[in-house]
């Protein structure tokens, strides 16, 4: 090891192998107190009831409390399709219900036959 600093510059001879050890050390733990984000998924259906969505909305919830992303979708099956504009009210009506826990990521997209919106937690809990 060199010491680029020091003035006149300082070599330091260690043993190899107890080099790599201390850095994969370092790297094991830099890697335990990284945030890993976690995202919860629920399903609607286009015609999904009021209580199923209540129901749905209270998961949500203690999702976004743990601190968990919500990945909130609608699925549509074979002639469904044609209720689109439903499906992004629900998911609209979802998102304003999760307001005062979480953000909107992205507003309704369709992709295939899904229409999804992503909601991320407020605040994190501090350790």
């Amino acid at each position: 090891m060199i010491t680029e600093n020091a003035k006149p510059p300082v070599c330091r001879i260690t043993d190899y192998s107890k080099y790599l050890y201390e850095k994969k050390k370092k790297e094991k733990e830099i890697k335990a107190n990284t945030v890993k984000t976690v995202i919860k998924e629920i399903r609607f259906g286009p015609n999904t009831d009021d209580h199923d969505f209540q129901f749905k909305l209270k998961h949500a919830k203690k999702f976004l409390e743990e601190g968990s992303k919500v990945k909130a979708y609608v699925h549509f099956r074979g002639r469904a399709i044609v209720f689109k504009e439903r499906g992004e009210l629900l998911l609209l009506t979802f998102a304003q219900e999760l307001e005062d826990l979480g953000k909107v990521e992205s507003m309704p997209k369709l992709e295939g036959k899904r229409m999804f919106i992503f909601i991320a937690p407020k605040s994190t809990k501090s350790k």
